[in-house]
């Protein structure tokens, strides 16, 4: 495995431990998915460059573009539970309770 192969599935073993074991606050939860996007989106783009093929060269793209729509989607939800909770502590957060 080469250095770089190692730290990007470093960084994404590090986002997916820090969501497994560090769930306090909704936002450090959607950073931890958010630092796996990216850690995903870059080892793609290094694949793709590496393969240098034009057929999957637009894939990093689209996994850019969800990944925005999911940071953006994240935020919305963590503004609306910050409004109507008053905190973004996934422990007062109860998903029986309207």
């Amino acid at each position: 495995m080469t250095p770089v192969h190692f730290s990007f599935s470093s960084a994404f073993i590090l986002g997916l431990m820090g969501l497994a074991l560090h769930r306090t606050h909704l936002l450090s939860a959607l950073l931890c998915l958010e630092g796996m996007m990216l850690s995903l989106f870059i080892a793609l783009a290094l694949w793709t460059l590496q393969l240098e093929s034009t057929a999957s060269s637009t894939a990093p793209m689209l996994l850019l573009a969800f990944s925005a729509c999911e940071a953006s989607t994240g935020l919305a939800l963590l503004v609306a539970t910050a409004r109507t909770h008053g905190t973004d502590r996934l422990q007062n957060l109860n998903l029986l309770q309207c």
